[in-house]
């Protein structure tokens, strides 16, 4: 019997639950920007890189990044010519076992690694009046930070009143139908 299975039998023998996570399998659970679909109406998804130091991407992993009040801004006239979209205002805590961080400022802009032609894609929508680009989730794929950011419109008022009415409507039929049952 080899040594792992060893330790399976005797994890079991002893009755832990437990799995074996191995470098390149650790996942997350998605960090989600909840109050976004009450304030915008999202077009179009479009999963993006977020460019990182260590200790943050620890610190996401470890669940310590909150998107409340973030918003995407972009460069458009860069210097270099190329566009850039950037994560403005998402707080990602410092890692703990990190150490001191001297001069570590919590909400730095980050920027976003995006294909060429969906950036592209994305400036040219953005002309329109009334959209916008906003993080939606943050999450991993294959040991890598991705950020979902949306092509959003925002909602107005009357909008925002006639979809809370709609919930409203549902839940009461729900309701009804499982006092009738």
């Amino acid at each position: 019997m080899s040594k792992r299975n060893n330790l399976f039998e005797k994890a079991r023998l002893l009755h832990f639950d437990f799995t074996f996570s191995t470098k390149y399998n650790v996942s997350m659970e998605p960090i989600i920007n909840k109050g976004i679909t009450h304030s915008y109406e999202i077009l179009e998804r479009i999963e993006a890189g977020v460019v990182l130091f260590g200790h943050e991407v620890k610190a996401i992993k470890s669940g310590l990044l909150s998107l409340k009040g973030a918003y995407i801004s972009t460069n458009a006239p860069a210097p270099a010519g190329r566009p850039e979209l950037f994560l403005i205002k998402a707080h990602v805590s410092p890692y703990k076992q990190a150490g001191r961080l001297p001069g570590y400022d919590p909400e730095r802009p980050r920027k976003l690694l995006v294909a060429k032609k969906e950036l592209n894609s994305l400036i040219g929508k953005l002309q329109q009046k009334g959209l916008t680009i906003v993080p939606l989730k943050v999450y991993t794929t294959r040991n890598l930070i991705k950020l979902e950011i949306g092509l959003a419109r925002g909602k107005k008022l009357f909008e925002k009143k006639e979809q809370l009415k709609e919930r409203d409507i549902i839940r009461e039929t729900r309701r009804m139908l499982k006092m009738n049952s």
